[in-house]
């Protein structure tokens, strides 16, 4: 080996014997926690949050870039998502709602804004299929309410509602959704209206209307099946499970100054003023909010002349 690189036979067993630097010695059980928390999740963490990850459970303050720089060494990287470009299309001959939301994605407390998704899974080996339906809290981005089910229907719907209202009995958020059949049906308005809760709706074809629980099933879907094995419908249900209480308990966000969606739901519940946790800039959402006030401003124009 020595031969073939050109080195000195001696400098090689200088090296070899020499005591190893404290930074270097550190670096190779970083090394060791993260081959661990990557076989741990999956393969599911990124350099960011990986580094957030070992920040937290051991209190450290190790730089993204060191953690980064390792991460390259051992050729450990995260999964990366496919875009969905598929959206629901509305059914002309259904009740409708304004899209009150307006992509505003921010809520100041818990309980404030609501958003609601049936997504599908397949049963490995078969030709079945498994329904999720979902409330996702804005606030702190929790899953407060979720129901499986062999068919995808109005009772889903309906018995996720019941569930998170009998979670949250007190609750009386703007609910919002795209315009698929659960939603625009009388029972399942009249159920919100009993409930004192305002129905809002995403525009047709604007997925990105519902960003938030959109973005979660993507996060589900590409998480889950690197973390559980998954071979029939009975394991498909335990690990829709355990990925839920994995996002609600153990998944720390970076937004939220790595806490998990349920710390701060409990830290804000006991609160009167909520600590606030701003949304990065997003082009796209400014873009469109441009386009509203736009809008508005030539509505005002129009209705002036």
């Amino acid at each position: 080996m020595c031969k073939i690189l050109h080195i000195q036979r001696s400098a090689y067993y200088k090296w070899l014997k020499r005591p190893i630097p404290a930074q270097e010695q550190e670096n190779q059980e970083l090394a060791e926690i993260i081959i661990e928390y990557h076989q741990k999740y999956g393969g599911i963490l990124g350099k960011r949050r990986m580094c957030m990850f070992i920040n937290r459970n051991y209190h450290k303050n190790y730089n993204i870039k060191r953690i980064h720089r390792i991460m390259n060494q051992l050729n450990i990287h995260s999964e990366i998502r496919k875009r969905r470009r598929n959206c629901t299309i509305t059914n002309k001959a259904d009740q409708k709602a304004e899209n009150l939301l307006q992509r505003e994605f921010e809520a100041k407390a818990p309980n404030e804004k609501w958003t609601t998704d049936v997504t599908e899974f397949k049963v490995p080996h078969s030709d079945e299929k498994l329904y999720l339906s979902a409330f996702l809290d804005l606030y702190d981005r929790s899953i407060i309410a979720w129901v499986i089910s062999d068919r995808n229907d109005n009772l889903l719907v309906l018995e996720t509602l019941k569930k998170a209202m009998k979670l949250n009995p007190n609750a009386h958020p703007l609910m919002h959704s795209d315009r698929g059949f659960q939603y625009t049906s009388q029972t399942f308005r009249y159920q919100l209206k009993n409930q004192n809760m305002v129905q809002s709706m995403s525009r047709v074809a604007s997925c990105i209307d519902n960003g938030p629980t959109e973005g979660l099933w993507g996060i589900i879907k590409t998480e889950m099946y690197q973390m559980y094995e998954i071979n029939d419908r009975k394991s498909l249900i335990e690990a829709i499970e355990k990925y839920i209480h994995f996002y609600n308990h153990e998944r720390y966000q970076e937004r939220f100054h790595s806490k998990t969606p349920m710390e701060v739901r409990t830290e804000a519940m006991s609160e009167e003023k909520p600590i606030q946790y701003p949304i990065a800039f997003n082009p796209r959402i400014l873009k469109y909010k441009e386009s509203l006030r736009q809008l508005k401003t030539q509505s005002a124009e129009c209705q002036l002349g």
